[in-house]
């Protein structure tokens, strides 16, 4: 099996709930059956949102491709980065690395259109993952159209995210209950959690499958990829 390297950290708790998730969605019966990983917690990186508003894109960039170095260096075969705006500059870790890099939003897109062929799908994200148009462009490629919140429940969206997640709560059922009604009176078949605080979020709280969470599609990926088999799957 490959070893997987992860640039966590965006925040320490999502870097966290992946790795819990990597183990529970892994098919095991014995230490042995789960695939090897190496978490390297940067939490130290600067805000993705505020470096792309700021024009810091480069200097981000950079940062996270010798953080994919320093884990190819300490033996990963494949690299993931839970953190949605990161992938903005997945191109620096790309170029920087011989080993695959696991793009998130193109596995998430890719997922969504197969579910939900030809629908309108809301995005929940930060600011700057809206601003980079990542998932808007990944959808519009397969044929979805993206949708994402006005700027009153984009404010809720970033409150949980910044204000309740990143502070340590466990996020407002009701501020979300706001955004969720608000997708679906505007005809939306499904949405993305395309922030990984936003996977915490569905963590805290049971939802249903309307949402996808682009975390659980990386991780998913990651334990097939690196030759780990998950639960329910007959091949």
């Amino acid at each position: 099996m490959l070893t997987l390297g992860i640039i966590g950290g965006m925040g320490p708790e999502a870097s966290q709930l992946m790795y819990r998730e990597i183990i529970s969605l892994t098919d095991a019966s014995r230490d042995q059956d789960h695939i090897d990983i190496i978490l390297y917690s940067h939490a130290s990186m600067p805000d993705r949102t505020a470096a792309l508003r700021e024009g810091r894109a480069a200097e981000l960039g950079r940062l996270l491709a010798d953080d994919a170095v320093k884990l190819r260096r300490f033996g990963a075969d494949v690299i993931a980065i839970p953190c949605n705006t990161s992938h903005s500059v997945i191109g620096y870790v790309e170029k920087s690395v011989d080993i695959p890099v696991i793009n998130m939003v193109e596995e998430t897109a890719g997922y969504v259109s197969r579910i939900h062929p030809g629908g309108r799908i809301g995005i929940l994200a930060t600011n700057g993952t809206l601003d980079a148009g990542l998932y808007h462009d990944a959808l519009r490629r397969r044929g979805l159209e993206p949708f994402v919140p006005d700027e009153r429940r984009q404010k809720i969206v970033m409150g949980l995210i910044y204000d309740q997640i990143k502070a340590g709560q466990k996020g407002s059922r009701e501020d979300f209950a706001a955004v969720d009604y608000y997708l679906k009176k505007n005809g939306c078949d499904g949405a993305i959690l395309a922030c990984t605080e936003l996977s915490v979020f569905r963590a805290n709280h049971e939802l249903d499958s309307y949402y996808v969470d682009a975390m659980k599609v990386l991780v998913e990926r990651c334990v097939t990829l690196c030759g780990g088999r998950l639960k329910g799957d007959s091949k």
